[in-house]
């Protein structure tokens, strides 16, 4: 393990060597007229420098084959090209730097990536987007205190893997690691579960039973889907945390504990304190620390190196030979939007190398609802009655989102449809100084011009509106024009309402009946400049 580095170019890669062997890195050097492949198999190092000929064959291959290997490839290229870095980039290239580049650069590249690899073994959080590099950060940065941890995301994102990482990298990594997910527990059993209780405390109890906290006691407890926990649980685990101090059911005694706790919820907790359904007082008490894990489809770009890996894990784990997986066939994975996020990935990919016949992963071997992107899924859950005579359906919140959306999405289909049909009435509208096709930011239809039936779109100017101090005046309304794509229309939508409520996001938030940290999201999403956000 260590560092290699290529001969290609000399001058650099003594430089490099010198210097990382200064810091106490194990290096290994190699001619070109080496079999570098037989090089790599022999070293295994974890990071390879390549000090020229990116674009050879042999170079190129060895990248190629590291994608499978593990090891992080940095080339040092002769050529200052953005298209050609873009492409060394695009065939596995980590990091690529142009020549004449300062040794001590190349050293913390190398430094980095070391770091990077180091941390992903440690956690198994791997990714190479910004969004899990910085998951690691916050990772690092939490992990030496005793604070408690809130952790959001969906179901599958991971949760769990990134409690055991702050476990595994904090002062406590040598104590216990209890997890715990108390959604899976009825209301009658939880007490028990996470405070223990004595002998004779309830009917059944015919003994004395430790609870979680207790056996956590000096190490970690996770408490995972904590936004299922009842009303009347919320209480008493408020009051472990502020006294750390645990007493079992059926008890006098109370029990000092240390215990550091990381809760994680697939569903927003704040949004639940607003509705009344979790209290506020031990949201507040969790939400020390947080972290957000994004789902899979919004960090495609680690689809590649989450499957690498776990290809290497179940052909280890399943004595299986893989022969590598195609071009094709990995273009669908990353096009797929996986609603099961990590946890749909990993299961897929063992069932595909456990199926495995001796020859390379094509599109055909993959099942046909992934590999046509999910087009053909039905809609995620079932959509009925949102209310019933006797009362609210199950899950009508998800319900009546996944309605709206399509709703939405259909009213905007039939909308662009009309716009398209009537092209001359759009030229007339440029004509006179319009400019698109305004949708007023209040409601009903803006007033002037010819109103589609049935819609609350008006082909008129956009009204101007309030705006926030250095914002260009062009209007409050929201702007759309033929051809735009959703992202761009949920963009326009969300910089109207900021301009409406003069870049108070909070309000803005309200007017769109979104989250507020759903908005923040879109926000840096969309790089939405701050001069639009007051």
């Amino acid at each position: 393990m260590g560092v290699l580095i290529t001969l290609t170019d000399v001058e650099p890669a003594v430089r490099l060597n010198a210097l990382l062997e200064a810091d106490g890195v194990a290096t290994t050097m190699v001619s070109p007229l080496d079999d570098l492949a037989r090089e790599v198999e022999r070293a295994r190092p974890e990071v390879i420098v390549c000090t020229g000929a990116l674009l050879d064959s042999q170079t190129l291959g060895l990248v190629r084959d590291q994608l499978w290997g593990g090891a992080a490839v940095i080339g040092l290229s002769d050529v200052g090209d953005a298209s050609v870095e873009a492409r060394l980039r695009g065939v596995g290239f980590a990091d690529v730097l142009v020549k004449p580049v300062a040794p001590e650069a190349v050293r913390a590249s190398v430094q980095a990536l070391l770091e990077r690899q180091r941390v992903a073994r440690e956690t198994g959080l791997w990714g190479e987007s910004e969004a899990i590099r910085q998951v690691l950060v916050q990772v690092t940065q939490m992990a030496p205190v005793s604070s408690t941890v809130l952790i959001e995301g969906e179901s599958g994102t991971g949760k769990e893997v990134v409690a055991r990482a702050i476990a595994k990298l904090s002062p406590r990594r040598n104590k216990p690691f209890i997890a715990v997910n108390v959604g899976a527990l009825p209301e009658t059993l939880l007490e028990s579960e996470l405070f223990g209780h004595e002998k004779g405390a309830f009917t059944g109890a015919a003994e004395r039973r430790i609870g979680r906290f207790e056996l956590a006691s000096g190490g970690t407890l996770f408490l995972d889907e904590i936004g299922e926990i009842p009303p009347s649980t919320q209480v008493k685990l408020l009051r472990v945390l502020e006294e750390r101090q645990v007493t079992r059911v059926g008890g006098a005694q109370p029990i000092a504990v240390d215990v550091r706790v990381v809760a994680a919820t697939n569903r927003p907790l704040r949004e639940s304190v607003e509705r009344g359904e979790f209290r506020s007082d031990l949201y507040y008490r969790l939400n020390v620390l947080r972290i957000y894990l994004p789902p899979l489809r919004e960090r495609r770009e680690d689809i590649p190196l989450l499957v690498r890996r776990f290809v290497q894990e179940f052909a280890q784990a399943h004595d299986r030979t893989f022969h590598g997986i195609s071009a094709d066939a990995m273009q669908a994975l990353v096009r797929y939007p996986w609603p099961g996020n990590v946890r749909e990935l990993r299961n897929l990919l063992e069932s595909m190398v456990v199926l495995a016949t001796g020859r390379e992963i094509g599109v055909d071997d993959i099942p046909a609802a992934i590999r046509n992107g999910g087009a053909d899924r039905l809609l995620p859950v079932p959509i009925g009655p949102i209310l019933r005579e006797e009362g609210r359906a199950e899950g009508r919140e998800l319900e009546f989102i996944v309605r709206s959306l399509v709703e939405m999405k259909l009213q905007l289909e039939e909308l662009r449809r009309r716009v398209d049909e009537d092209r001359a009435a759009v030229e007339r509208l440029v004509e006179h100084g319009g400019g698109g096709i305004g949708v007023g930011a209040g409601l009903g239809p803006v007033s002037g011009g010819g109103v589609f039936p049935g819609t609350a779109v008006a082909l008129a100017p956009v009204i101007g509106g309030l705006e926030p101090p250095g914002v260009p005046a062009t209007g409050a309304g929201l702007v759309l024009t033929p051809g735009m794509t959703m992202a761009e229309i949920e963009k326009a939508a969300i910089l109207a309402a900021l301009r409406q409520t003069r870049g108070n996001r909070r309000k803005a938030a309200e007017l769109l009946d979104i989250g507020e940290r759903t908005m923040y999201r879109k926000l840096k999403e969309y790089q939405v400049p701050e001069e639009y956000q007051g």
